[in-house]
């Protein structure tokens, strides 16, 4: 068990949403030192590396330390990587422990699954209620940029495609990003659109189901939103034990103008080029030579082939 005394802990990216999370921190902080008493802030140092995420190297220690509540503070990016930190070997370092997010970054997508609020004032509140939700996490194996296997774990959505290129686009974008985040975002997809091929890939379940399909995008999702409020997975629940894996084949730039479904509005699972599974494990097998890169809740750590399996009711939420 970890020692040290019970108390709560904010782990901050005050890079998050352009630096205004770290402006922000004294207020925040004082917000909900008022509302749950003390609380111990450890702040990302750097930026994350496919083998190394700052942010869950905190959480762990906090966890040890004995926090009992763990509050991220920033973007998708850093509630992914805490939540990292809750696990290490594949166990929950302290089982008893709760997540806690605020949204201060430039997406917020998983919060919205939650309805959770964007003001981190009323988030505070709604952390100070004490209503958890138990969730499922999903754990991912796949090849890293050096090529070594590497595990993580993600608690929204991890896809591969055309998300995995534009991921990579928005993280090197320059002047667009002056234009703010969704700017960047719809530029990126756009541009890695007009130049992406869809990639044959083999995609099994353990229900049985399996297809070799030229990949757009697939999104293997326990939240519903990706990509700044894009409805990914319309009817995902994170806690119901299953991944929605959402495989778009053959999707072309003409598609995202013009496709007869709309993302936002996550009617895009009806359209013909559309189909949902539902399963507790799928692997991802490229057949063709380039690669095939993955982006897990808007970082891009690697590439297929990969396997995503559910942990059931792996953390514990206040939400």
């Amino acid at each position: 068990m970890s020692g040290g005394m019970p108390h709560v802990a904010a782990i901050v990216n005050p890079r998050s949403g352009g630096g205004r999370t770290g402006r922000a921190w004294r207020v925040i902080s004082e917000t909900i030192e008022r509302e749950l008493g003390p609380v111990r802030a450890h702040f990302t140092g750097g930026p994350s590396t496919p083998h190394y995420l700052p942010a869950a190297e905190l959480t762990r220690d906090a966890l040890r330390a004995g926090a009992q509540l763990v509050i991220a503070v920033g973007g998708d990016g850093t509630i992914d990587e805490v939540v990292n930190g809750f696990f290490e070997n594949g166990m929950a370092i302290n089982p008893e422990a709760h997540l806690a997010v605020l949204n201060a970054g430039t997406g917020g997508d998983f919060r919205r699954t939650f309805d959770l609020p964007e003001d981190a004032a009323e988030g505070v509140t709604r952390i100070t209620a004490g209503t958890t939700r138990r969730i499922d996490i999903g754990k991912l194996s796949f090849i890293a940029e050096d090529g070594q296997e590497t595990t993580r774990y993600f608690n929204n959505i991890a896809s591969f495609g055309l998300s995995g290129e534009t991921v990579r686009a928005v993280n090197e974008a320059t002047w667009q990003k002056s234009f703010g985040g969704n700017f960047t975002f719809t530029w990126a997809t756009l541009m890695t659109a007009w130049r992406h091929k869809p990639r044959p890939v083999k995609i099994e379940t353990d229900e049985g189901f399996e297809t070799v399909a030229n990949i757009g995008l697939t999104a293997v999702a326990n939240g519903r939103y990706f990509g700044s409020g894009l409805k990914m997975a319309p009817d995902a629940e994170p806690d119901d034990g299953l991944f929605d894996v959402v495989i778009m084949r053959d999707l072309k730039f003409m598609d995202l103008l013009t496709g007869s479904g709309n993302l936002r509005e996550g009617t895009h699972v009806n359209g013909p080029k559309v189909q949902v599974v539902r399963a507790r494990t799928v692997t991802a097998t490229p057949l063709g030579p380039e690669p095939v890169l993955i982006d897990v809740d808007g970082e891009g750590p690697g590439r297929l082939p990969a396997r995503f399996e559910m942990m059931p009711g792996a953390l514990t939420l206040r939400c």
